[in-house]
């Protein structure tokens, strides 16, 4: 972008509007984004602050992100700070606004305490807001999108020869109703995403995310210990893995440096291991594995609409899923038959999806008026039972019971344009067959092939499909 006096910012050969030159020298600017690993001990934070000074020695302006310092149980964690708020009233939920200020201070505190060590090592350093940072979103609290990227502040802080150390997972919304903008988080991993965004906005040589792992593995290292660490991968296909349950990377972080063309990297804080080079699928052509995913904990939810009127079952299909996307509830393995309907939900989702579709009356009008109600468990509660005394008065009533499966898991291959290869379905499905382990829905994409399996069979399946493909030779 241009400043306010005209001059330019970002990367090297980025671009016209972006190219970099001020006050007659160059600015590389290299974003580094520390998650919560990485800065939760003050040894982990000192690793970390060692990257940033090497890259500062190394002719970069870095632009740090952090993720908040304490974790579940902490006195400074964010379920700790949430706490306060949903002690005061345990019957109402908090106001999103007010608990949107508490979810921030996580970060807020972690890049204070970021900027302050960076300062003790000799490198002068200054702590930014998300809002300081410039980072423009909707106004959806709890969950908003970034719309923008405004980065002054950052670009003053570097000017004035300062490291900005950003607070990740947050932004504010400037068009709300009260005086001011609104501060508002992002949701689960807002700090991927604001780093890929000052990237983006601040046209970056390079974007390097810092976990505890060297980088994108081949499987999870709890279930495959030799899984080697890719050495290349597309954007398309580390969005999918994250899509599909590896928390290495958000999605969302990886669709804004694949918009914008950013390099991207994964790298460990705790080694120095070159990581994960993140490229544009031009660049990795062919047929290839990339490697075995799994998700977390999911319970699969499926109904059979037999005894519904055969005209209204696309109707009653799209109904409940209108119902969980207005609730957004992220669904996994659906699966819509000719008189069926069926998907997952994470376990950590599953009470409020309950919630949600238990006794929902679907009423049905026309020449076949039939009012549906809506069991969301294996037994009838007592809000079902109530809902049906109230509604047989009325007219004919039909009940939808949903059978619900509480110990799934979700194993995908990912693969692009490999799956699409004669033969390589029923290879999945035959070695997991041999091995012992159900398969109880398959759903497939572009991507991946992933199926539904139980929870307690997840480890021999991701190693079994791991050995299966020869991935330990991956790199």
């Amino acid at each position: 972008m241009v400043d306010a006096d005209g001059r330019e910012w970002g990367g090297e050969g980025q671009g016209d509007a972006f190219g970099g030159i001020s006050g007659g020298r160059v600015v590389r600017i290299k974003v580094l984004k520390f998650g919560g690993t990485s800065v939760r001990t003050p040894e982990a934070r000192h690793l970390a602050a060692l990257k940033v000074i090497s890259a500062r020695e190394q002719g970069f302006a870095p632009v740090v992100v952090v993720s908040a310092i304490g974790r579940r149980g902490e006195p400074y964690a964010t379920d700790t700070l949430k706490g306060f708020l949903e002690e005061v009233d345990l019957a109402t939920e908090p106001d999103a606004r007010e608990m949107d200020l508490v979810m921030a201070c996580g970060e807020i505190l972690s890049a204070s305490v970021f900027a302050t060590l960076l300062k003790s090592l000799g490198c002068p350093a200054m702590s930014l807001r998300g809002g300081q940072a410039g980072i423009r979103t909707d106004g959806v609290y709890g969950n908003a999108r970034i719309l923008g990227i405004q980065p002054l502040g950052v670009i003053e802080a570097i000017e004035r020869g300062f490291v900005p150390v950003v607070c990740g997972f947050q932004g504010v919304w400037v068009q709300g109703g009260l005086p001011g903008a609104e501060l508002t988080t992002l949701g689960r991993g807002g700090s991927d995403t604001t780093a890929s965004a000052l990237g983006a906005g601040l046209r970056a040589e390079a974007v390097e995310i810092y976990t505890d792992v060297d980088g994108v593995k081949s499987a999870d290292p709890d279930f495959v210990r030799e899984a080697p660490t890719l050495r290349r991968v597309t954007y398309d296909e580390v969005a999918e893995i994250a899509h599909l349950g590896a928390k290495v990377l958000h999605p969302r972080a990886a669709e804004i440096a694949m918009k914008f063309d950013i390099p991207l990297w994964v790298k460990s804080t705790f080694s120095e291991d070159a990581g994960t080079e993140i490229v544009p699928s031009r660049e990795l052509p062919g047929r290839r594995v990339t490697g075995v995913t799994h998700s977390g904990k999911l319970v699969y939810l499926q109904v059979d609409l037999n005894d519904a009127v055969a005209g209204h079952v696309r109707d009653l299909q799209a109904r409940i899923y209108d119902a969980l996307a207005r609730y957004e509830i992220n669904v996994y393995m659906t699966n819509l038959g000719p008189t069926s309907i069926g998907f997952a939900v994470a376990r950590s989702d599953y009470a409020e999806v309950q919630d949600m579709l238990d006794a929902l009356v679907l009423p049905m009008r026309g020449d076949d008026a039939v009012v549906y109600l809506v069991q969301s468990s294996n037994e009838p509660t007592k809000a079902l039972e109530t809902q049906r005394k109230l509604l047989e008065p009325l007219g004919e009533v039909r009940e939808l019971k949903f059978s619900v499966n509480e110990g799934c898991t979700m194993v995908s291959l990912v693969a692009y344009d490999f799956l699409q290869q004669p033969g390589v379905f029923y290879r999945v499905l035959s070695l997991l067959d041999e091995a012992g382990i159900p398969v109880l829905q398959t759903n497939d994409s572009d991507y991946s092939l992933s199926c539904l399996i139980p929870e307690s069979e997840v480890r021999r399946a991701v190693a079994a499909l791991h050995e299966e493909f020869g991935l330990s030779t991956l790199s």
